[in-house]
């Protein structure tokens, strides 16, 4: 089923992004199109091509690209001359976001938080995080783990495990310790009490940590999904310990993984929480860290960055705080095409002998290696799917279709990427196709 257009002779010039963008863009040398269009969860390129995003931003646009409800807020608050811009200073917008946070989301979950508003990726959330961890506790370790992905900045670069990553600092990524992540060394090793038993002996090296920092699906690192049984004994083990614990739910939170917080039910509350990507519902910057009110120890201006006020992102969050999740049905929405998602992926795994991963509508299909990986994600798009990749050696295909996906556009997605892995792993089969 191809869903694009081929190319055509007034397809636009894009030399100027080898004269004048850096080397460092990444997602533009797999899908070498100058997009010009999106609604939903398509994308139309300047070729006449329309393309069906299984990417969504990397999970920043988990509402699709423009919904009609979120853009149109936008387009009025713009119209009536709404501030843009308010470092952070109290505005309409804002107010009006803390309210929508409080009452839609904080409350009927039993959580208190303050908001501390950072700049605007997530990285900054990490940022924030981990500072403050190192402020309350006067420690200066913080526990990541294997597989972690945490940003770009250097703080949040030492709690990324990818060599990759890490090796474009330039200079030692110190005071991080990595441990393994649940079921790094297979189902029959407790990696929780092997990290309970190294804090406890006074002989293991291990010095006494400011934070525990985990995500509980690893986005990035391979679309592992924590047991909550693990993760409420790493809770259990940070609190003995006196660190705080941090869910990183940049990546699985806002829905992604079925609840507005990925570790919703799961018998544990965090200390801190970083959140980012689909916070604005738009694809606008705004990254929060929500702290424990008796955290907030916080001197004023201490820890700050420009764009913490972006105004235009608080007023589209705030609509999709109160139109998607006051709403249950979204939920059980979420839940059916999570359902769905993984019927799928399992039955193409099970086909090839293969694994899947992941949480929700955050899941991937293990395919063996990241050249593998590569040919099934370039013949998805030249059908008119765009997919992209996760793991260690990215050799996890990752399927981040918008949560607000019909649920026929998302079958026809998997006919294109069932029929790519098939093509990819049965030679055979993709002759005759």
């Amino acid at each position: 089923m191809a869903l694009t257009a081929r190319p055509s002779a007034s397809a636009p010039d894009i030399s100027i992004y080898d004269r004048r963008e850096s080397q460092v863009r990444s997602y533009s040398r797999s899908m070498p199109r100058q997009f010009n269009r999106a609604e939903g969860v398509w994308l139309h390129d300047g070729n006449g091509g329309r393309y069906l995003d299984f990417l969504s931003g990397c999970s920043s646009l988990n509402y699709g690209h423009n919904h009609p409800e979120l853009k149109q807020v936008l387009i009025d608050y713009i119209s009536s001359d709404g501030i843009t811009h308010g470092l952070d200073m109290h505005t309409d917008a804002k107010a009006e976001f803390l309210g929508a946070l409080e009452d839609v989301i904080l409350r009927p979950r039993g959580l208190d938080y303050r908001a501390m508003f950072t700049g605007p990726t997530g990285t900054n959330a990490v940022e924030a995080a981990i500072k403050l961890a190192r402020k309350v506790t006067g420690r200066e370790l913080i526990l990541a783990f294997t597989n972690g992905f945490h940003g770009m900045t250097l703080g949040a670069l030492a709690c990324t495990g990818n060599a990759g990553k890490r090796g474009g600092a330039g200079i030692p990524l110190s005071h991080v310790s990595h441990e393994a992540f649940d079921g790094y060394y297979g189902p029959d090793v407790d990696t929780a009490a092997l990290l309970e038993q190294r804090l406890s002996d006074p002989s293991s090296g291990l010095d006494a940590p400011a934070a525990i920092l985990v995500e509980t699906v690893q986005g990035e690192g391979g679309l592992n999904a924590a047991s909550p049984e693990w993760l409420r004994k790493i809770a259990a083990i940070a609190k003995k310990h006196g660190a705080l614990m941090i869910v990183d739910d940049i990546q699985a939170g806002c829905g992604r993984t079925g609840n507005f917080f990925s570790f919703e039910g799961m018998g544990f509350t965090p200390d801190i929480v970083t959140m980012a990507k689909s916070l604005s519902g738009m694809g606008l910057p705004f990254a929060l860290t929500l702290i424990r009110p008796e955290l907030d120890v916080w001197s004023p201006g201490e820890h700050n960055g420009t764009f913490r006020g972006n105004n235009h992102a608080f007023v589209t969050a705030t609509k999709a705080i109160r139109h998607f999740w006051a709403d249950e049905a979204f939920k059980s929405d979420i839940a059916r095409r999570g359902a769905l998602l993984e019927k799928r992926l399992d039955r193409m795994a099970k086909e090839h002998g293969l694994s899947t991963r992941g949480r929700g509508m955050m899941r991937g299909i293990d395919v063996g290696s990241g050249e593998i990986a590569s040919t099934i994600t370039s013949a998805c798009f030249d059908k008119g799917l765009i997919i992209e990749t996760s793991g260690a050696h990215d050799e996890i295909v990752k399927v981040l279709a918008p949560l607000t996906i019909e649920d026929s556009v998302l079958e026809s997605g998997l006919d294109i990427l069932e029929h790519a892995i098939r093509a990819a792993l049965s030679p055979a089969y993709g002759v005759a196709a």
